[in-house]
C-alpha cells in the first residue's frame, strides 16, 4: 500500500516544493488542510492541491494518514508536529520546525517514544556544489577542518514574503529560521560535531517599520575539535540580485592541508592545498530535487538503506539553531 500523507498549511513557499517532491515519489495524499481562510481562499483553482479541511485537529481525527507534512506559520508549526507525533504521525515539516526548546523536548520524546521518523526541508544538500565539496574534504582533501566561514544572505523581499513574517510573535527569529541549514551541512560536510554556541546576535537593521522583526543576524560556533565557525544570515542581500549572487550560502572551510571554497548556486569549487601554485577549480556535481526525501521515506519504511539525514540530525540541527537563537535574544 502507499504511504499516505496529509498537508497541514500552506503559509510558506516551500511547502509547495514538497508537495511536487511528495508527487515525485509516488506518496498518496489523502487530504489537506489550511487554517487561514485568506490563504485558502488564495490556494483555489490551483491543479496541484484540492483543499479538504479548514481545521488541523479535525483533518487528523477523520483522515487515515501515515505521513503529515506541515508548512504553517513557524509559530504554529511546534504545537502541529506535537499533535502529529501524539497521533502517530510521522513528520515532514519546512524549516524550522518549531520555535522553542520545550517544543523540541516534546517533539524529540515523542518521536522516540512512538518510534516515529521526523525530517525537515534541508534544501543545501540538493546543491551540486556543496556535495562536490564534501566529498573532497571527507576524502581528506585539505585535511583536519579547523575554521568554516558562510555567508547566507537573503534578500528580504518586502511585500513578497508572506506578511505574517513580520507580524509579532509568528517568526521566531532570523537565526532558528535560516542558520539551521548550517548546523545540518555543517556536520554533514566536515564529519565534525557542533560543541557550542560562543556568540550570536540578531537585531533589525533595515526594517524600522518592523521593530521587532531580525533582519539581521550573526554566529559564532566552535566545533567538537575546538575548530570555528563564523556565520551571518541576515536578510541583507541586494534585492533585485535576490538568491542569485555568490553569497548565498556561500563555505569557506580551512584544514591543516588547504582550503576549499563552494556556494549554493555554483558550478565549480575553488581547492587549494599548500602545495599548490594556484587555485584549482573542480565541476561541481549535478544538483538534485528532494534530497532529503529518501532518507526520510526508509526511516518510515524501515528499508534498508544508508541514512545521511537521519531523524537525530534533524532534531540536534534544530536544537543547536534554537539554542543560538536564544543566545541571540539574550535569554541564555
Amino acid at each position: 500500500m502507499k504511504l499516505r500523507i496529509a498537508f497541514a498549511g500552506f503559509r510558506h513557499g516551500h511547502i509547495f516544493d514538497l508537495l511536487a517532491g511528495v508527487k515525485a515519489s509516488g506518496l498518496s495524499i489523502v487530504a489537506a488542510c489550511e487554517e487561514d481562510a485568506t490563504t485558502r481562499e488564495s490556494l483555489k483553482g490551483r491543479d496541484d492541491l484540492t483543499v479538504t479541511h479548514d481545521h488541523y485537529e479535525k483533518m487528523l481525527s477523520e483522515v487515515e494518514c501515515d505521513i503529515v507534512a506541515v508548512g504553517d506559520v513557524y509559530a504554529k508549526r511546534g504545537a502541529m508536529v506535537i499533535h502529529a507525533l501524539k497521533n502517530k504521525k510521522h513528520v515532514i515539516s519546512d524549516k524550522p520546525i518549531c520555535c522553542t526548546l520545550d517544543e523540541l523536548d516534546q517533539i524529540e520524546t515523542l518521536a522516540a517514544k512512538h518510534n516515529l521518523a521526523i525530517t525537515s526541508q534541508f534544501d543545501l544538500r540538493n546543491s551540486g556544489a556543496i556535495r562536490k565539496a564534501r566529498e573532497l574534504i571527507q576524502a581528506g582533501e585539505i585535511g583536519e577542518i579547523h575554521t568554516v566561514c558562510f555567508s547566507a544572505q537573503h534578500p528580504l523581499s518586502l511585500g513578497k514574503r508572506p506578511g505574517w513574517y513580520f507580524q509579532p510573535g509568528c517568526h521566531g527569529g532570523t537565526i532558528n529560521d535560516i542558520a539551521v541549514h548550517a548546523m545540518d551541512i555543517i556536520p554533514w560536510i566536515t564529519g565534525r560535531k557542533i560543541a557550542q554556541v560562543q556568540n550570536a546576535r540578531a537585531w533589525n537593521a533595515r526594517t524600522p517599520q518592523y521593530p521587532h522583526f531580525q533582519d539581521a543576524g550573526q554566529l559564532m560556533l566552535t566545533l567538537d575539535n575546538q575548530g570555528g565557525v563564523l556565520g551571518d544570515v541576515s536578510y541583507l542581500a541586494p534585492e533585485a540580485c535576490g538568491f542569485t549572487l555568490p553569497q548565498y550560502w556561500r563555505f569557506i572551510f580551512h584544514g591543516n592541508n588547504g582550503m576549499i571554497e563552494c556556494g549554493y548556486n555554483s558550478r565549480q569549487i575553488m581547492v587549494v592545498t599548500n602545495t599548490d601554485n594556484e587555485p584549482r577549480f573542480v565541476q561541481a556535481d549535478e544538483s538534485i530535487r528532494w534530497a532529503y526525501l529518501p532518507d526520510f521515506l526508509a526511516q518510515v519504511t524501515g528499508e534498508k538503506h544508508e541514512i545521511s539525514l537521519s531523524t537525530q540530525r534533524v532534531l540536534h540541527a534544530s536544537r543547536w539553531a534554537l539554542t543560538a537563537q536564544q543566545v541571540a535574544d539574550g535569554k541564555k
